[in-house]
């Protein structure tokens, strides 16, 4: 009899694990919304760019239905794990720090950082000694954020955080700031592309010291939905055999990101 109880006790375990179990037909997604050509804002008030673009092809190859919310950059974190939305899709680079608190699914793109400043300034990110005085600009609670008031600032240089990378170049283009650093190819299309970009340039070399700048770019997810995770890296694997990941690349981006 003690068996008997035993075994049902299992059963019933395992069937009230299987009713929580989300099927994840519904997710909620968050983005920043002003780091283009990444993710920034449509004209119809929507968000648009490369991360929407892989996130709604995630969801269709899973055949999910996906909703998005827009988030300020500091609190992406803190409102995944407050449960306001089930992932972040919003460029966010793997580091140990943040894999500390949330979860990751495998890299979706990889960048370095660089800087930008007037064509022809001799400043180098990989050699900080050409910045002693040098006014930077990057955007407050991101890996160039640390890696600049940890690395740069030894040689010199002078940190400055912003809430957005927007901010940060219009400070650059009035003169308030000498060089700005963020991930290159963000700085090409969101800011030299531009007409505000007219006699800027990147300028030294690309850094990408994996203590600060991790292993890629992935979706940002809680560690109690390790199903969620489990379907989003299949449906990247899918995107990317099927071609349909090729395609989104194209469509922004002139050479290979992963």
């Amino acid at each position: 009899m003690k068996k008997l109880h035993g075994v049902l006790a299992v059963v019933l375990s395992l069937a009230a694990l299987t009713a929580q179990a989300k099927d994840w037909k519904e997710i909620r997604l968050a983005t920043e919304g002003s780091y283009a050509p990444f993710n920034e804002m449509g004209p119809d008030g929507k968000p648009k760019g490369f991360d929407i673009d892989i996130a709604n092809a995630l969801c269709e190859q899973m055949k999910a239905r996906c909703t998005w919310t827009i988030q300020a950059w500091d609190g992406m974190i803190p409102a995944l794990l407050a449960n306001k939305y089930d992932a972040i899709v919003a460029s966010m680079t793997i580091t140990p720090d943040r894999q500390q608190k949330i979860n990751f699914t495998q890299k979706y793109y990889t960048s370095f950082a660089q800087l930008i400043a007037k064509a022809g300034a001799p400043y180098d990110a990989a050699n900080p000694a050409t910045l002693k005085g040098v006014r930077i600009g990057v955007q407050a609670e991101t890996t160039h954020e640390k890696f600049a008031r940890e690395v740069l600032a030894k040689g010199g240089a002078e940190i400055v955080s912003y809430q957005s990378l927007e901010e940060t170049y219009m400070d650059l283009k009035n003169g308030r700031l000498d060089a700005a650093l963020q991930d290159t190819i963000p700085g090409i299309e969101g800011f030299l592309k531009k007409p505000d970009g007219a006699g800027y340039a990147l300028v030294g070399q690309q850094v990408s010291d994996p203590k600060y700048f991790g292993d890629g770019q992935g979706i940002g997810l809680r560690k109690e939905d390790p199903e969620l995770k489990t379907a989003m890296d299949k449906a990247l694997q899918d995107i990317i055999a099927n071609g349909t990941y090729e395609n989104v690349r194209k469509k922004y981006f002139d050479v290979p990101i992963l």
